[in-house]
């Protein structure tokens, strides 16, 4: 039955409870779901009924092989969870208004955004600036689950929900053991590395980009292991199992049994800056000016290699 304490408007649903039946949903066993949640299973059994009784409607139903959704449940169970994130969102977003004097600044690895956050200190000494390094499995999710306010990195990125700047072309080279045949060279082209395996990533857009595949021609890209990691990346090809295409910045943080190359015959990469297209953050718009002036690549007067 109806909740009491709703409203003429719709049920006052609490969100704790919407967050258990997501989690009940996901693991299809209230004992899984209770476990994962650090609660007792009758109190989740509780719970769930409350919510139940807030919304009116069954929303799942216990079977002996575990729990299944109702047609009710299944029907509710997206929009939950879009529930939810709109609540974290919210609540991000009222704390960002409160504190209009704090920015978080992300940068990926071989990314120097020193210059930039020396300025914006300058100009509003202030605030509070903090940066934060971005491994790659980060960088998707961190502007949109609020890791960071802003983020400087490399396309290609999924860009909704974003505003992207771009601030500058980098070159692209390929990352090869010292004793490889193309060690030395002054640059290289994609046919001179048709044969060679090139490590997979988990990312399909990054392996098109990375990989440059399918190549112009249309021939695919030859497949080397599968990597998880930049640190295993760099020990295969160190091995000698993999080459690896590379932004140029990699340049200057390399192991010292790998050497870079220039390839010639690819676009190069782009180094972007990248906020949530609706954040006010007044120091957002400082920012993206710094970045502007002062991110303007490795080899532009040494004003991109400042250390940290």
């Amino acid at each position: 039955m109806p909740d009491s304490h709703a409203s003429a408007g719709g049920p006052d649903l609490d969100l704790r409870l919407v967050r258990y039946f997501t989690v009940v949903a996901d693991h299809r066993h209230f004992g899984r779901a209770a476990a994962a949640l650090h609660l007792a299973q009758p109190h989740l059994s509780r719970q769930i009924r409350r919510l139940e009784g807030q919304m009116g409607v069954r929303l799942l139903d216990r079977t002996p092989k575990g729990t299944r959704l109702t047609e009710a449940g299944a029907d509710f169970l997206p929009r939950a969870k879009a529930l939810l994130r709109s609540a974290t969102d919210a609540l991000a977003y009222a704390r960002a208004a409160a504190r209009p004097s704090r920015i978080t600044i992300g940068y990926a690895t071989d990314l120097i955004v020193t210059p930039a956050v020396r300025e914006l200190r300058r100009r509003h000494p202030e605030a509070d600036v903090r940066t934060l390094h971005l491994g790659w499995k980060q960088i998707p999710t961190a502007l949109l689950e609020h890791q960071v306010d802003a983020m400087v990195t490399r396309l290609p990125l999924p860009t909704d929900q974003l505003r992207v700047t771009v601030l500058y072309d980098e070159p692209r080279v390929l990352v090869v053991p010292l004793d490889h045949r193309l060690a030395g060279r002054e640059s290289i082209t994609l046919d001179d590395i048709a044969d060679e395996p090139l490590p997979r990533m988990p990312n399909p857009v990054w392996n098109a980009f990375w990989r440059v595949d399918p190549r112009p021609d249309g021939s695919r890209a030859p497949d080397g292991p599968l990597v998880d990691a930049i640190e295993d990346k760099l020990e295969l090809i160190a091995a000698g199992q993999a080459v690896s295409i590379a932004p140029a910045g990699v340049r200057g943080n390399l192991r010292a049994d790998l050497t870079a190359v220039p390839v010639e015959d690819i676009e190069p990469g782009r180094v972007v800056l990248a906020t949530r297209a609706d954040d006010r953050n007044r120091l957002l718009t400082a920012f993206r000016a710094s970045a502007k002036a002062h991110l303007v690549g490795p080899d532009a007067g040494g004003r991109g290699r400042a250390v940290a």
